[in-house]
C-alpha cells in the first residue's frame, strides 16, 4: 500500500499524495469523522501514522466507490469497529474455551495412561 512501512509519520502533504485526495479534504474529514484524529507535532503540524492512512483510504472507499453519504460513512465504520471488537470477544471465548478441551483431553491421556 505505501511505499515504504519503516516510516513512523506521515506529513500531510506525503498523505496526500499517497492518497491521492488534497489537504484540504483530508483536513475536513478530520472535523467530520471522529475515527480520523492525526497527533501534531511540537510544530502544531500533522502527522499520522499508518492507522490513520488507513482510515482514511477506507473512508476514500466508502465515499467514493461504494457512494455513502458521510453520514452513512460514520455509521459504518462506527459498525465496523464494534463488529471488529465483537471478533475479538469470540476469539478469546475461542481461546479459553479451546484451553478447557485441550486440559480435559490431557486429563484423559493421563488416565489412559495410568491403565
Amino acid at each position: 500500500m505505501l511505499e515504504s512501512n519503516s516510516k513512523l509519520y506521515y506529513s500531510i502533504k506525503e498523505v496526500s499524495e499517497l492518497t491521492k485526495l488534497k489537504p484540504y479534504v483530508l483536513r475536513y474529514w478530520e472535523s467530520e469523522f471522529p475515527s480520523l484524529k492525526p497527533s501534531k507535532n511540537k510544530a502544531g503540524n500533522r502527522i499520522y501514522k499508518q492507522n490513520d492512512i488507513s482510515v482514511i483510504l477506507n473512508i476514500k472507499k466508502l465515499l467514493y466507490e461504494k457512494k455513502f453519504t458521510i453520514k452513512g460513512a460514520i455509521e459504518e465504520l462506527k459498525n465496523a469497529s464494534h463488529e471488529h471488537s465483537r471478533v475479538r470477544e469470540v476469539e478469546e471465548r475461542d481461546k479459553s474455551v479451546l484451553h478447557e478441551v485441550r486440559n480435559e483431553l490431557n486429563n484423559i491421556l493421563n488416565e489412559l495412561n495410568r491403565h
